[in-house]
């Protein structure tokens, strides 16, 4: 969840000493799905709602694979 979606990449792609130990190995990130929220509560339950969600759920989602995802 970011405010500024081009900043969170660059921050992601980055050698700084910031960097989440996940990332290591995985580079380069690329952006596969977004959504936006006028608000960060709603965001922040969307967020948790689909790190939830299973691994063939997740990515029926970021294909846009929205028949599959009604069936999972």
């Amino acid at each position: 969840m970011t405010r500024n979606l081009e900043n969170r990449l660059k921050e992601h792609n980055s050698d700084g000493k910031k960097e989440a130990k996940y990332l290591r190995g995985k580079k380069p990130v690329i952006l596969i799905y977004s959504e936006q929220f006028n608000d960060i509560i709603s965001a922040m339950r969307r967020e948790l709602q689909i790190k939830k969600w299973s691994k063939v759920k997740k990515e029926a989602l970021a294909r846009g694979d929205f028949e599959l995802l009604k069936k999972l």
